[in-house]
């Protein structure tokens, strides 16, 4: 089953109008949200920090080895739960310094050193750009498999639609992000649409794990024992967990948390009050762990149901087109588009 790329194209179009009519709305608004939802837009907003290619890469680490992509959601949990006096900290100095990027504030740290700053600048520029790459592979590949041409394919139509993509997502940062002089002015509009784009990720994945679980399979129990009589999967259940590498993954995961350019800016430079990493710390943990929730179990019902040929980071939206449940395969293809926040 495979759907009209026109069809993708508008319902694409639908869901950015809606994110541009929240960031409007949030941009427009004048009088400030009440504290405990501003706190809740907040603490949904540092979900950020999943990209288009968490939600496919992280069902293609699980398909590869049961555990690997584990670290990358432990890592924020563990700072959060553990140690949130770190952000804590990073918020009020940055308050205090007016820091609106990374780069500023590793600079404060060192005498306000110009020549730093620059340096860590552009390590983070160098950095980021693989993340962008990967948000528009990810979008493409959701694009490939919809209309059925492949998750492989390249071409005339791949560059196309990486284009359309990085025209919208320029449009978005410059309208809502880079367009007040002021760096140190919040984007309330911005954070409220990264917010209600983070509920509908999560939508979107648990809808499909639900699926995968509930309605391919009798329950958890059902798929697990299923998959271990698997014969197709019996190299699979051999691989072995290689924990040092897990351990240097998880601490580079708690880094990333902080260091990421994205992150800092709405973890520290968007956010209101300090007080708001109260419900924060609880909240984001949580995302994340209903976000992993469903992860082996997609990557072991594609394992088992799909074909070998098929690229395991599709299995969210092959699984659901496979079944000829289109409408499915597009939520998860909405759920995978992710807007950067502008820093």
């Amino acid at each position: 089953m495979t759907l009209s790329s026109g069809l993708i194209a508008a319902v694409a179009l639908a869901y950015m109008a809606i994110m541009f009519a929240i960031a409007f709305y949030g941009d427009r608004r004048r009088a400030p949200l009440p504290p405990r939802m501003r706190a809740w837009v907040y603490s949904l907003s540092l979900a950020v920090y999943c990209t288009s290619w968490t939600f496919f890469g992280a069902v293609g680490q699980a398909a590869e080895q049961l555990w690997a992509f584990l670290p990358i959601y432990l890592g924020p949990v563990l700072l959060l739960v553990m140690a949130p006096w770190v952000l804590q900290k990073m918020i009020l100095i940055s308050k205090q310094e007016n820091i609106t990027s990374i780069a500023d504030f590793i600079a404060a740290r060192y005498g306000k050193s110009q020549s730093l700053a620059v340096v860590v600048a552009l390590i983070c520029l160098v950095g980021v750009l693989p993340y962008i790459a990967l948000q528009l592979k990810g979008i493409v590949l959701g694009v490939n498999l919809l209309i059925g041409a492949g998750a492989d394919t390249t071409g005339t139509r791949a560059q196309d639609t990486a284009l359309i993509v990085s025209l919208v997502l320029a449009l978005f940062t410059i309208v809502f992000g880079t367009r007040n002089l002021d760096a140190t002015e919040h984007h309330r509009g911005m954070v409220l649409a990264i917010a209600f784009e983070s509920l509908v990720k999560l939508f979107a994945f648990l809808a499909v794990g639900a699926f995968v679980t509930y309605g391919l399979y009798d329950g958890f129990g059902d798929l697990f024992s299923q998959a271990m009589l698997a014969p197709r999967l019996e190299e699979y259940w051999k691989e072995t967990v290689n924990w040092p590498s897990m351990v240097v993954q998880t601490g580079v995961a708690m880094m990333a948390i902080i260091c990421l350019p994205r992150q800092f800016h709405v973890t520290v430079v968007e956010n209101i009050d300090p007080q708001d990493l109260r419900l924060a710390k609880w909240v984001f943990p949580a995302y994340l762990i209903l976000a992993a929730l469903f992860v082996i179990p997609i990557a072991l019902g594609g394992k088992m149901m799909l074909p070998s040929s098929v690229l395991p980071d599709s299995y969210v939206i092959s699984l659901p087109m496979a079944e000829a449940h289109p409408a499915l395969a597009v939520l998860a293809f909405i759920g995978a588009l992710r807007r950067p926040p502008a820093w």
